[in-house]
């Protein structure tokens, strides 16, 4: 059953119901208010159905289209419980299918009237490349047992999740480098692995969402060797196919990602310029993740935007740092001249002040016995859990007051 956002069964007669072609098409709010009053069982409800609707859909409902919304049933769509409708799903997911849109976008303008390595030519395929078709498989392979369970909710969010987060957020970016700067071999490899690899997504994605696949199908088919047909609807469900897997590949990027991460993270904590190249060091653990550096240099420097990177050696002595780690090894930081030192320390003392004064709250909260009485198990849980999460900012907020401090 799909209930409002409050829990309410939706009903005419409470003027919560939400018609689908409302959130395909859009309404504005007139319309959205003369639709849900008009020919009403109880009209004495009418001033106050109004009064609701007007506060809840201050502008009406715009247009999420037709894939946005059989996506956000789908993913929503779990064995045996009610669905609490939210509009900021539906956003959320028509957002999902601008990303695809976008990433399509790419994909056509890096391989169009480009050489894909089809006719001919040496191909050099990069790790990344290696990566994204090994993770296209495990989509495939998840994605396929969950339909054959009849649980299309988990079968969206693997989509979701390899389209998003490993397709368009990780492995786009890992391509440009090489487009940018890679050989002829190299370049075809990673032309080829991204028309390939998007025209298989299209096609695992239709049941879901299948108009936005139709039509960046019909765009990308006379660019994919082999690719035969008038439709999408008439080309066969991805399967999991061993021969495209690789573990290693899998293993290393992961790795890449950690590192890259890594130092997104070190630039926010201590309020690094984004785009400030870095000299950054790693205190490598084993001689595997030293060989991993040494080959994803070129990579690393560009997303991480990096000036140097290098392996320290066993005896090295290193200045004051930010450090994180990276699997098992250290990777390094020198602070010196990246930041006001003055400027960041009262920033600290501002941020650390403001989280004594959070825990302090909630210690006081949660040490009122009629409070932890008398109030629901799952708010007491919630605010415990909160002063559980002001404790670790507490005391990342002070290590870093210390090595600011050591400059």
């Amino acid at each position: 059953l799909i209930r409002d956002e409050n829990g309410d069964k939706m009903s005419k007669s409470k003027g919560n119901v939400l018609d689908p072609i409302d959130m395909i098409d859009g309404i504005d709010l007139e319309s959205l208010v003369e639709k849900r009053t008009g020919n009403m069982m109880q009209p004495q409800l009418a001033k106050k159905i109004e009064k609701n609707t007007r506060k809840t859909f201050e502008n009406g409902i715009e247009a999420y289209g037709t894939d946005a919304l059989r996506f956000t049933l789908a993913a929503m769509a779990s064995t045996g419980r009610d669905i609490n409708w939210d509009m900021k799903r539906l956003e959320g997911y028509r957002n999902f299918c601008n990303k695809l849109w976008n990433a399509s976008r790419y994909v056509m303008m890096n391989t169009e009237e480009q050489d894909c390595g089809f006719n001919g030519g040496e191909i050099e395929y990069s790790l990344a490349d290696k990566w994204i078709e090994s993770q296209f498989e495990l989509a495939a392979k998840a994605f396929n047992n969950h339909i054959d369970n009849f649980r299309l909710d988990m079968a969206s969010n693997t989509l979701y999740e390899f389209i998003w987060n490993q397709f368009c957020d990780w492995y786009l970016e890992l391509t440009k480098p090489v487009l940018w700067k890679g050989t002829e071999a190299q370049q075809r490899g990673t032309r080829r692995t991204l028309i390939t690899v998007l025209e298989k997504t299209l096609r695992l994605a239709h049941p879901v969402i299948p108009y936005i696949t139709e039509t960046i199908w019909q765009s990308i088919k006379p660019l994919v060797e082999g690719v035969e047909g008038e439709t999408i609807m008439l080309q066969a469900l991805p399967q999991f196919d061993e021969a495209n897997f690789n573990q290693e590949a899998l293993d290393d990027i992961e790795w890449v990602k950690a590192f890259i991460t890594s130092i997104r993270n070190l630039r926010a904590e201590y309020d690094i310029n984004p785009g400030k190249p870095l000299d950054v060091m790693l205190k490598a653990a084993n001689a595997e993740d030293a060989a991993r550096l040494e080959a994803n240099k070129q990579v690393l420097m560009s997303l991480a935007k990096l000036e140097s990177v290098r392996v320290l050696a066993a005896d090295e002595e290193t200045p004051a740092c930010a450090t994180a780690l990276v699997a098992k090894s250290e990777l390094m930081i020198p602070m010196a001249g990246l930041i006001d030192k003055d400027a960041e320390l009262a920033r600290l003392d501002g941020e650390i002040k403001k989280t004594h004064g959070e825990i302090k709250r909630i210690e006081g909260k949660l040490g009122n016995e009629g409070f932890v009485a008398k109030a629901p198990e799952a708010v007491v849980a919630k605010e415990r859990e909160k002063l559980e999460g002001y404790k670790e900012t507490l005391a990342k907020l002070e290590e870093q007051k210390k090595t600011i401090a050591a400059l």
